[in-house]
């Protein structure tokens, strides 16, 4: 009889959303940094999920999950039932760029998720044809008109609370880190002159991240993320970030904590701003649209400097104190 082979003890998983052509020695997307620096060099093919994962000798595993909600669902629920790997104790770091709102952050800035909130389950009626009285088309399920209140005690996934501890952590650790600066930044940022933080130099922020499969932008579209969130938080959170993926993640990770597979405690996401979620003061959405449909964001490169080199302290970290990390939680409160 063949030995039973012990499955692989994973410490930390970084889920990236895309990558462009090759993990490695090529134009990168979210993934290239990590493969690189990490020394994400053992492959493992991962037929169930969007492509293979990698992993290093010291118990970290990258892996890309395809853009959007749907294909980081399945692919982080593939990743998760594989019996190749122990992930019972594994943390879990989400690490992509996202659209920013100037209200509150930088381009190259990053920002630790204390929500993520859903943006796609909703009701929705055309702009065109929605009420004098209604500050946007979007409703919530089972609502008859937007923000509705209560907010239903049995929600679908409409928001994800992540462990607040584990996240002032994350945030306590890297929030001295220096983040990129250029004058090529500092030019794109000189557009939203009146929005304070966002000429600030890049840095790191604890907020909310808004998760939808439609790529939405300008300052309406805006307005509605931030009471979305405010609405689904109780007035708590604040939307800073928005990004593709992360609802699908959180909700695949929520299935396999009820299985023992995860602990849901140990998730931790981190969205860097490579563009700003709405257009600069003087321009039409559709203009400033027009200008990321390539993905030509301003600050592409160094917002993905800025996921690896912010995720990669807690990464260290986590690696380094493996034996406590593995049997507590870190945490501030």
């Amino acid at each position: 009889m063949t030995p039973a082979v012990k499955p692989i003890v994973v410490k930390v998983v970084v889920i990236a959303a895309f990558e462009r052509g090759e993990d490695t020695g090529d134009a990168p997307g979210e993934f290239q940094l990590w493969v690189e620096r990490e020394h994400l060099e053992q492959v493992f093919e991962l037929p169930a999920g969007y492509r293979h994962v990698r992993m290093n000798k010291n118990g970290v595993l990258g892996m890309v999950t395809g853009v959007a909600t749907a294909k980081a669902a399945a692919s982080v629920m593939a990743l998760g039932l594989d019996p190749r790997f122990d992930l019972s104790k594994a943390y879990w770091i989400v690490a992509g760029i996202g659209g920013g709102d100037p209200a509150d952050v930088s381009l190259g800035s990053a920002v630790w998720a204390e929500h993520v909130i859903d943006g796609d389950l909703a009701f929705e009626i055309d702009a065109r044809q929605i009420p004098g009285s209604w500050p946007t088309g979007y409703v919530p399920l089972r609502k008859g008109t937007p923000y509705e209140q209560p907010v239903r005690s049995e929600l679908e996934g409409e928001v994800y609370t992540l462990n607040a501890a584990l996240v002032r952590w994350a945030f306590q650790l890297t929030r001295g880190v220096t983040l990129a600066d250029s004058d090529a930044l500092r030019k794109a940022r000189a557009r939203f002159a009146g929005f304070p933080n966002a000429v600030r130099a890049p840095f790191v922020a604890r907020g909310d991240t808004m998760s939808a499969s439609t790529f939405w932008h300008g300052s309406k579209m805006e307005e509605w993320a931030n009471e979305w969130t405010k609405y689904y938080t109780g007035g708590k959170g604040n939307y800073m970030v928005a990004a593709m993926e992360d609802s699908g993640t959180l909700q695949a990770l929520t299935f396999l904590s009820r299985a023992g597979r995860v602990d849901l405690q140990r998730v931790l996401v981190l969205r860097t701003v490579s563009n700003y979620d709405r257009e600069a003061p003087g321009t039409t959405p559709a203009d400033s649209l027009k200008g990321m449909v390539f993905g030509n964001y301003s600050a592409y490169l160094p917002a993905l400097e800025a996921a690896e080199i912010v995720g990669d302290k807690v990464v260290r970290d986590i690696v380094e104190h493996w034996g406590e990390r593995a049997a507590v939680i870190p945490g501030v409160q």
